[in-house]
């Protein structure tokens, strides 16, 4: 069967699963804390149309459409490990950051310097996807030869095949630190080289999409307090105190607290 039907066939299969009301997804996320498998796997099963939408605005970047979607799969299954129900929010604004960071993280570290044979390009492109699979059950960088065997790949073949991939070693954590000035970075990209271009766009990007998955008024703070909206300048506590109807302090205390929760959830990533 081609790549296309099956695509085609995935589609159409997850595409029957039904959509869970907020109350189902609470109810599931209460019973995945519990270590039930059965129901992380009905909440993974119900959000896979999410994974598609996303993987389609990643399209035209050096990834097929299939590995973008076996790239978001595996946030969308950390993102169900981690649901927390009792948060205020709806898994698909949780689990689209988790998706989101996972595709991502996969096209930074999808580096081909030079042409390689299609048969090769999709060897590598699977290699790649087995190995951050088997790195999140593993809890660790999986080995050459553990990625080979998964793959089925003859032992003399693994010392050739490892000097074809090109990897990009680096971080998905960001600090905190950078959101007073990632708006300055971005506005002044047209001096910068594309891929620094591409890096700090892709940061105020993050940065948006982390501020979802927090409480309305400390997204709001934190976007007034450090400019993160196009055209805004950052603001004062004070400015932002009137803004929102609280005083000076107590949105300086809601802000450190904001930002260690943004620390926390991203040292989870």
């Amino acid at each position: 069967m081609s790549a296309e039907r099956c695509l085609e066939t995935y589609l159409q299969e997850i595409n029957e699963v039904p959509l869970l009301t907020a109350d189902e997804e609470k109810e599931l996320g209460r019973r995945i804390q519990q270590g039930d498998l059965a129901a992380r796997e009905h909440l993974i099963r119900a959000n896979l149309r999410l994974v598609v939408s996303i993987a389609k605005m990643y399209g035209d970047r050096g990834l097929t459409i299939q590995d973008l979607i076996a790239e978001g799969n595996i946030g969308l299954l950390k993102a169900a490990e981690k649901f927390d129900p009792d948060a205020g929010c709806r898994f698909s604004t949780y689990g689209s950051w988790w998706i989101k960071q996972s595709i991502r993280r996969a096209l930074t570290n999808t580096v081909q310097s030079v042409r390689v044979p299609g048969y090769m390009a999709e060897l590598i492109s699977k290699w790649r996807v087995v190995g951050r699979e088997l790195e999140y059950k593993l809890g660790r960088t999986p080995s050459v030869e553990e990625v080979a065997r998964e793959l089925g790949i003859p032992p003399e073949s693994w010392k050739l095949f490892k000097q074809t991939i090109q990897t990009t070693a680096g971080s998905n954590q960001i600090s905190l630190d950078v959101l007073s000035g990632v708006q300055d970075r971005v506005e002044d990209s047209k001096s910068a080289a594309p891929d620094e271009e591409i890096q700090q766009l892709d940061l105020l990007e993050r940065m948006r999409d982390l501020l979802q998955s927090i409480d309305e008024r400390e997204a709001t703070i934190l976007r007034l307090r450090y400019g993160l909206d196009r055209d805004q300048e950052p603001m004062t506590l004070k400015e932002i105190g009137k803004v929102v109807g609280l005083t000076r302090e107590r949105v300086r205390q809601i802000e450190r607290e904001t930002l260690a929760k943004l620390y926390r959830f991203m040292d989870d990533a």
